[in-house]
């Protein structure tokens, strides 16, 4: 006894719309003539329309489903479309390839735009503008340092840093103070694990402090006095 499994079966070209849709453009492309042909084609559009409702929200919703109907029939059915018949290469069209930047970054967890701010504050013309970026550059350099080893990082290596990526021309005093940074506490506002900010998870634990206190005077008020019960 033969069993009919759908592995044995042909692929199915479009399965959103079943096994039967795809028989009967099959069955549609044996017909003889072409006044056959398009009648039967119609009432398989038609089908095909109520097992895809959600398809009348796409504009010029016809069109698309006879394309469908050709890309079933693996273009081989011969009936008169509405529309114009499309190709299979455009129909089958690959995407272009998306060209990945490719940067030779010095230090990786600094980034590659920590290198462009350098560029930019070279270009600079007075040396107040060049020293005052130079700063925010080094303030950002720790701040990525920190953010990528999740370690504390002396002042005096960021400031070496930035002398080595702009080849000696950015140097900042050896006993310039950078922005402290510490990431175990974090600024108000700022975002924690939770969704939340920082702000609103210190003021939602405070609220429920209060709360729990008012729930425990309340108990205490309502509970029975001694010797009020008598006997």
């Amino acid at each position: 006894m033969d069993f009919d499994y759908n592995s044995t079966r042909p692929k199915l070209i479009l399965a959103e719309y079943g096994r039967n849709v795809q028989n009967m453009v099959e069955y549609i492309c044996t017909l003889p003539t072409k006044e056959e042909r398009n009648r039967y084609a119609q009432v398989v559009i038609d089908m095909m329309g109520v097992l895809n409702p959600h398809l009348r929200d796409v504009s010029d919703f016809k069109h698309k489903l006879w394309d469908h109907l050709q890309i079933i029939s693996d273009f081989k059915i011969d009936v008169d479309s509405p529309y114009p018949i499309p190709s299979r290469d455009a129909i089958h069209k690959k995407p272009d390839l998306l060209e990945y930047p490719q940067h030779r970054i010095r230090y990786k967890h600094y980034g590659h735009t920590v290198e462009r701010m350098i560029e930019k504050a070279l270009a600079m013309s007075t040396p107040e503008n060049r020293e005052r970026m130079a700063l925010s550059i080094a303030n950002f350099m720790k701040m990525a340092y920190m953010t990528w080893n999740k370690d504390t990082v002396q002042d005096e290596h960021i400031i070496q840093n930035l002398a080595e990526l702009s080849d000696g021309q950015l140097v900042l005093p050896a006993d310039t103070v950078l922005t402290k940074l510490d990431f175990k506490t974090p600024p108000p506002g700022s975002r924690t694990k939770g969704g939340g900010t920082a702000t609103n998870n210190n003021n939602n634990q405070k609220n429920n402090q209060k709360s729990g206190a008012k729930k425990v005077m309340v108990k205490k008020k309502i509970g029975p006095k001694k010797g009020s019960f008598r006997k």
